[in-house]
């Protein structure tokens, strides 16, 4: 029988883990819950957890501090970060510190689990996530994700924030799909007053940019009725 995967959920409101902790224990999960960071950092080194998920606004010590000190230790644990704030800075600088992913609140509970799924099925344990590389390179194609620059064939790119911003989520995460709501609630925010017609002009962009064929692509494929996809195999740089 295989090891349960075991969640280390980690959020000081009540409200939410009350009913979050249920909900992911009935999902399949075993599930332990710490009321803020420093309980985090502890139930991380007693429990060892397959994967934490972390509310980013606590006290004590707030999400992004956790995640520095687990990566500092040398503690590569899958980490999703759960944020309320949806400037695009704070989601990239989530990545920068070494989560694996982000969901902005509110969510469905559905797609918590989803993500957590997707982290899991690309998570090699004991390595830094390539959502957390300096570098992502994918043929010719060259992202680097400290100066926010983008090279194809040796030349540099422009490219809108936005696009930039979706065509590092999808590099870090090759071969998943992801739907058109989970790019738009991921990169745009939640509330965020615009429709998933906003990703298809974003992903339009980086295809004419980066010279890439939709019926044959390089890079983004469409999948029919399910989203996109970045198919090249992507390496640290």
């Amino acid at each position: 029988m295989a090891d349960p995967i075991k969640v280390l959920l980690v959020d000081d409101e009540v409200a939410i883990t009350s009913s979050l902790a249920p909900f992911l224990e009935r999902s399949g999960f075993e599930v332990r819950v710490a009321v803020d960071g420093v309980a985090a950092l502890a139930a991380a080194a007693s429990w060892r957890p397959t994967i934490i998920v972390c509310d980013v606004l606590m006290p004590r010590l707030d999400g992004r501090e956790v995640v520095r000190e687990l990566r500092q230790q040398g503690d590569w644990t899958p980490l999703i970060l759960l944020t309320k704030v949806d400037a695009t800075s704070e989601r990239s600088a989530a990545l920068d510190e070494g989560a694996d992913d982000y969901l902005s609140k509110p969510f469905d509970p559905d797609e918590l689990v989803s993500r957590i799924r997707a982290v899991l099925r690309r998570a090699v344990p004991g390595t830094p996530p390539l959502s957390a590389a300096d570098r992502l390179v994918a043929g010719d194609l060259l992202y680097d994700r400290r100066s926010r620059r983008v090279w194809l064939a040796g030349r540099e790119l422009a490219l809108t924030p936005r696009a930039m911003l979706l065509l590092e989520y999808l590099m870090g995460r090759p071969g998943e799909v992801h739907s058109r709501d989970r790019l738009l609630s991921t990169l745009w925010g939640y509330d965020f007053p615009a429709s998933t017609r906003a990703v298809d002009h974003r992903v339009a962009e980086l295809r004419r940019v980066l010279g890439d064929d939709a019926g044959q692509p390089r890079f983004i494929e469409t999948v029919q009725t399910l989203g996109y996809r970045f198919v090249s195999k992507v390496a640290r740089g």
